[in-house]
């Protein structure tokens, strides 16, 4: 089983190792097409593929879950394994990445609830859409013989907000659903 670990460089297998990695989101293309597009990120010489999961995919209607054909992320993860590749997942509520509504649910309008923040009403949400995604990734992680070494918990949040607080609830729920590779958030300078 390989090993990820951070101690002021990335470790694989206690190596020392540089991450090279390319975004593929396999939610823009065919589950036919996914292979090609990642043996080709590592002919670039790429070890690492990113990618998003956007909850407007797989919530579109509150509490009715999708992951089957082009929405089925662990199939994805799992070819990404076979093929040699370590994966980062973002699988932070807001994802920006030119999608519609930068990934969140458009349901979540309906009630008026402060998005992104501790609002125990998005709080709510959030909790009920990773109790069913992240139980998925959980066997997915390099902690559990998977290939995937960190998560996003958030994106772009520093230029959205401040609530510091928010990020650790976040964070939180992540790890109390069983992620437990290390996590990050990515925010512009």
């Amino acid at each position: 089983m390989q090993t990820f670990e951070i101690k002021e460089e990335f470790l694989v297998d206690g190596k020392p190792t540089k991450l090279i990695s390319g975004a593929i989101h396999y939610f823009r293309m065919t589950p036919a097409q996914w292979e090609d597009s990642l043996y080709n990120l590592k002919a670039l010489g790429a070890n690492t593929v990113e990618t998003y999961i956007p909850w407007n995919l797989h919530e579109p209607v509150e509490g009715i879950y999708d992951f089957e054909g082009m929405k089925d992320i662990v199939a994805f993860v799992s070819l990404a394994q076979e093929l040699g590749l370590m994966v980062i997942l973002r699988p932070s509520v807001y994802i920006c990445a030119e999608w519609e509504f930068g990934g969140l649910p458009a349901w979540l309008l309906k009630e008026h609830v402060r998005l992104r923040s501790t609002d125990p009403r998005f709080m709510a949400k959030v909790r009920s859409y990773f109790s069913v995604l992240l139980p998925k990734l959980v066997p997915l992680q390099v902690t559990h013989g998977g290939p995937v070494i960190m998560m996003q918990v958030e994106n772009e949040y520093g230029s959205y907000g401040m609530e510091k607080e928010y990020l650790r609830q976040t964070k939180q729920l992540m790890e109390e659903f069983g992620i437990d590779v290390p996590l990050f958030t990515s925010d512009g300078a």
